[in-house]
């Protein structure tokens, strides 16, 4: 369980590292086909359904592999 915190942090650490240095590397996050974005006068509604998809499926599928 230590292992995956630390590799964890350890990711966390340079995903923020290359999101200082490369700002516009993360633009298409909230960004896909299909998230739901609804503007009508001072009402705004965001909903990154496709979003959270694609980042439910790649944590399963790298979760699965350290728990092997």
């Amino acid at each position: 369980m230590a292992k995956i915190f630390i590799i964890a942090g350890m990711v966390l650490v340079i995903v923020g590292i290359i999101w200082l240095v490369f700002p516009s590397a993360f633009s298409w996050m909230g960004n896909l086909p299909g998230d739901i974005k609804y503007k009508s006068g001072n009402t705004s509604v965001y909903f990154p359904i496709v979003t959270m998809i694609v980042v439910s499926v790649v944590a399963t599928i790298v979760l699965n592999l350290f728990n092997r």
